[in-house]
């Protein structure tokens, strides 16, 4: 019943979606979510954080006044910054219903869980509050996105059966990843048996932007684009009901259809390909950053360190040695007043909001000894 109106695997993540300046190029938007319809996929993904706020309101523009509500499934999410108390829980979701223009949400998830805000949303009566508003119609179906270990996820799918469906990261770099544990965490779900929905197939465009050798090994199948590559892998366990894909532009859109409207999984020749790249990239030591920029929107930094970008130069340094990279940090990096990685006062308020537990004040000094202490 829970996947029974899911239209194919691919789903439209709405948290990168087409900028004109500083704000959603609706005109964009509004033409990738009529070619994401009209080639039969229904999947729309969004959250009250995302894009500070304007990806809600960018979905009532293009998605919900353009197109029939049955058209389409919306998803959004409980974020732990908009809720101090259950009191709140029911006005800030009727906010969401108002803000993406519908009446119910298709499904709807307890945001990033993992065992540092769990917590909150355990003494919050989150899970009952959001299980009201599905009785009442408000929301069809209760689920959760997840950012920890497997056995955090396993108690809390033991504390909560009534959890319908699992969102989780899962990419074929992370799936072996201790770190990560995607393998063990979609293993977990397979034991309670919960459909999954995959975010980050492509670690935030990571496996789009591949070194030359990885690249060579996946351009030798003479088949797909990289970014195919990793979210047909995604796609290719047998309880993923969906992959979230963040496109950001029509060029993306239509090589995500092309990969995704007749569905094949990776065969053993590109299973083995993917293994041989998996190799290549670990050899480079990069820094596992998915760009997802919850480090920067939901906590402010003091020294407006734009840690995201930061991560992305350091990683086009390792591993394409790209020496244009170090005028790139100095010039947009650290322009318009974002501070340099040497200005870190290791506050953590980044640390706690990265979903991917990044070590980021340590990864910060690796930065500031490639750009700016004479490393590069």
């Amino acid at each position: 019943m829970i996947m029974n109106k899911m239209k194919g695997k691919l789903g439209f993540g709405c948290m990168r979606l087409p900028m004109l300046g500083g704000e959603v190029d609706k005109e964009q938007f509004s033409a990738m979510a009529d070619a994401f319809i009209d080639a039969g996929f229904n999947y729309f993904d969004t959250a009250h954080g995302y894009i500070n706020g304007k990806s809600e309101i960018a979905i009532a523009e293009c998605v919900s006044k353009r197109h029939k509500r049955n058209d389409f499934l919306l998803t959004d999410k409980l974020t732990s910054p908009y809720f101090n108390k259950q009191e709140d829980i029911r006005p800030f979701v009727e906010k969401q219903l108002t803000l993406c223009g519908v009446d119910h949400f298709d499904y709807y998830l307890m945001h990033a869980q993992d065992h540092n805000n769990y917590g909150k949303f355990k003494s919050c009566k989150a899970y009952e509050t959001a299980s009201g508003l599905k009785e009442e119609g408000l929301i069809r179906h209760l689920g959760i996105s997840f950012h920890d270990r497997a056995d955090v996820l396993d108690m809390i799918l033991t504390e909560h059966p009534e959890v319908e469906i699992v969102q989780i990261q899962f990419n074929y770099i992370d799936y072996e990843d201790p770190s990560v544990e995607s393998r063990k965490v979609y293993e977990v779900c397979e034991k309670h048996n919960k459909p999954v929905i995959v975010m980050e197939p492509v670690k935030g465009g990571s496996l789009v932007n591949l070194p030359e050798a990885a690249d060579k090994t996946l351009r030798d199948l003479n088949g797909g684009s990289n970014a195919a590559y990793a979210i047909r892998f995604a796609a290719s366990f047998p309880k993923m009901a969906m992959v979230l894909s963040g496109m950001s532009n029509m060029e993306q859109m239509m090589d995500n259809i092309s990969a995704m409207k007749d569905f094949k999984p990776l065969d053993k020749s590109e299973m083995a390909a993917i293994s041989k790249v998996c190799s290549i990239l670990k050899s480079y030591d990069l820094i596992p950053c998915t760009a997802c920029r919850y480090c920067v929107e939901q906590n402010k930094c003091p020294k407006s360190i734009n840690i995201p970008e930061m991560f992305s130069a350091y990683n086009m340094y390792k591993a394409f040695h790209n020496w244009n990279t170090k005028m790139y940090y100095n010039t947009a990096v650290t322009a318009e007043g974002n501070g340099k990685a040497s200005d870190c006062v290791r506050c953590g308020k980044c640390e706690r909001a990265c979903p991917q537990h990044l070590e980021i004040c340590k990864f910060l000094i690796d930065v500031a000894n490639m750009f700016e202490n004479g490393a590069f």
